[in-house]
């Protein structure tokens, strides 16, 4: 309501001849790192609070007073979606008592919901861990996806922010340039990479793209720690083989540094988002990360 009052206010002046009329940047709130690195990618001078940081779990966070906050004066929430935030956001959005950003309406935009998800069709039974019915949310761990997720939100930025529609469209094109000629590189530097062991099925995005093996996870289920009679199985399974182990920041070290050793793998500890402040740049730098992680344990 404040936003609308100034550039009204702005538009008046104007009008009488006062002052030129205000371009009001839009006001996002973006719930991980790596969909803020979409919003500064296409809107470069809006008002950005990114909710998560790059080291949290999205499932586990919990509603904040500076979430309301910051949701309350929000044109616009970028969310992963797939009920990935699920646990949390609706509680945020509820409370901030701000219809605009609701789903349903133009100020609710999910990243899941504009592109093919994978693992779609999944029970929710709580005995098989975190599992996701609507699909695997993961999706910004896929360069191709983030590119067309960027082409969706310009769109939807257009219709909120319509004078600035035309910046919104080229800047989004721009991001999926840069993607579209960093695959080839990235592809060319996997060619004899090994499988990956991940701790959580959070970059089968990635490895799909590329056409990388999945040797399994650390966790027997998602979201279940493993048993010392789980990790004794796996590494059963996995002896004799060449692989790399990836876990996040959030996850315990011990089941990835314990497989490693006793298989002679390299274990890499790596950030499913970037920076907290990235653009487009910065989350093809930190995709560089991951390509480099799994294609240098060739």
């Amino acid at each position: 309501m404040k936003r609308w009052s100034i550039l009204l206010a702005a538009v008046l002046a104007a009008g009488l001849g006062l002052m030129p009329a205000i371009a009001l940047a839009l006001n996002v709130v973006a719930t991980s790192p790596s969909m803020g690195a979409l919003v500064r990618t296409l809107a470069p001078n809006a008002k950005l609070t990114v909710l998560a940081e790059p080291d949290q779990d999205l499932h586990m966070l919990q509603a904040k007073p500076s979430m309301i906050r910051a949701l309350r004066s929000a044109d616009l929430v970028v969310a992963i979606g797939a009920e990935l935030e699920v646990g949390w956001l609706p509680a945020a959005s509820k409370s901030a008592v701000n219809p605009v950003i609701l789903p349903g309406r133009e100020g609710y935009f999910e990243a899941a919901a504009q592109v093919p998800l994978l693992e779609v069709g999944g029970t929710a039974d709580r005995a098989r861990g975190d599992v996701h019915p609507a699909g695997n949310p993961h999706v910004d761990l896929d360069p191709v996806r983030m590119a067309q997720i960027a082409e969706a939100l310009a769109e939807r930025m257009a219709r909120l922010d319509p004078a600035n529609a035309a910046r919104y469209r080229s800047n989004a094109k721009r991001f999926a340039t840069a993607v579209d000629r960093q695959i080839p590189e990235w592809q060319a530097r996997l060619v004899d990479a090994p499988g990956v062991l991940l701790y959580h099925r959070d970059a089968i995005y990635l490895l799909e793209r590329f056409n990388l093996t999945l040797l399994g996870t650390i966790e027997p289920v998602p979201g279940v720690p493993p048993s010392g009679r789980d990790l004794k199985a796996l590494i059963s399974k996995l002896r004799g083989k060449d692989g790399v182990i990836i876990y996040a920041p959030h996850h315990s070290p011990k089941a990835p540094q314990k497989v490693g050793r006793d298989l002679g793998w390299p274990v890499v500890r790596l950030p499913l988002d970037p920076p907290i402040d990235a653009n487009g740049d910065g989350y093809l730098r930190h995709m560089d990360r991951w390509i480099d992680a799994i294609a240098s344990a060739g």
